[in-house]
């Protein structure tokens, strides 16, 4: 059974269920039910083929905010070792929104740093819904300062909705942190790897995400906007949030399409809320193939081809008419 099942999942549950029960009533008698159950798992399978294998931009979306998915701290579990997180921004606090902290992949020393939600109100509240402050975007760049200076490459593993746009975050300067993080990013010598790893909200998923590789799990999103939001502004109703998405091309593949990002890491089928451990592998192993690759360009490279990366953006050609 499908725990906790989108709306779109509907079909898949009602049919599980017909087999549980199948299952139970040819425990409980003698009737041969074999054929029966045969037919309804053939069904299964090709339900859930057709559902996941044809998923909207609006049901991704779905997926990458389902609250079962793995998060920040499930990743570090899973596909890190020997996690030691530091604290503080050294001028106004801790952000627990941002945990951050060194580790080791595959024994390789590296300088994690994230956004953590949570699970449940109380959790949610500590982490924020994992909207950072400003602390956490200079908590941020205080250890990748401390990467660049013992030459550690980065790893970033972005989920948020978006910075948090309270009044004590302005009053602490949310936009400056930033910007001041996107500028400096693009100065660190050291290999930056960044994953989508759910939500990638805005400025609040830039702020960490200035990379060498951008890359996204297969049901994460990244947007300038939500598509609420922009449902909001361009239909004045957030009622038309599925159209929203698909207009702003967020999924992953399309994404891809456009060299926005480098690579889809793929998901269990139906996402990564299934299988936490196996989404972890497909994680590590991207983001060990994706160092491996960094490992080997000089630094005045890096920095040169991180430029160009970012410098191209917006880019466009018309195709021209036919006569």
């Amino acid at each position: 059974m499908i725990a906790e099942p989108l709306e779109f999942e509907k079909p898949i549950v009602n049919l599980e269920t017909q087999l549980a029960e199948l299952r139970d009533r040819a425990a409980d008698s003698d009737i041969d039910m074999q054929s029966e159950m045969k037919r309804i798992e053939d069904k299964l399978t090709k339900t859930k083929t057709e559902i996941y294998r044809n998923l909207s931009p609006w049901q991704r979306v779905q997926i990458a905010r389902h609250v079962q998915r793995p998060f920040m701290l499930d990743y570090v579990e899973h596909s890190f070792d020997d996690f030691l997180e530091l604290h503080g921004d050294r001028h106004i606090g801790d952000d627990e929104a941002m945990p951050c902290g060194f580790a080791r992949i595959e024994g390789r020393k590296v300088v994690v740093i994230g956004h953590q939600k949570g699970r449940d109100t109380k959790e949610n509240l500590r982490r924020n819904f994992g909207s950072a402050h400003p602390e956490g975007y200079r908590k941020a760049l205080r250890l990748m300062r401390m990467a660049e200076k013992f030459r550690l490459p980065i790893v970033t593993l972005i989920d948020t909705p978006g910075a948090y746009p309270g009044i004590g975050a302005e009053e602490r300067n949310i936009a400056e942190a930033i910007a001041f993080n996107l500028r400096e990013m693009m100065t660190l010598t050291v290999p930056v790897v960044a994953v989508v790893i759910g939500e990638g909200g805005s400025g609040g998923a830039l702020g960490i995400g200035v990379a060498d590789r951008v890359l996204m799990m297969e049901n994460a999103y990244y947007s300038v906007i939500s598509p609420e939001g922009c449902a909001a502004i361009l239909w004045k109703d957030r009622k038309y949030a599925t159209e929203a998405a698909s207009a702003l091309k967020l999924s992953a593949a399309d994404l891809k399409a456009i060299d926005i990002i480098d690579e889809v890491i793929p998901e269990p089928m139906g996402g990564a809320h299934h299988d936490h451990v196996g989404s972890a592998n497909n994680l590590k192993k991207a983001v060990l193939s994706h160092l491996a690759e960094l490992d080997h360009i000089p630094e005045s490279d890096l920095l040169d081809q991180r430029y160009a990366k970012y410098r191209k953006f917006g880019e466009f050609r018309e195709r021209g008419r036919k006569s």
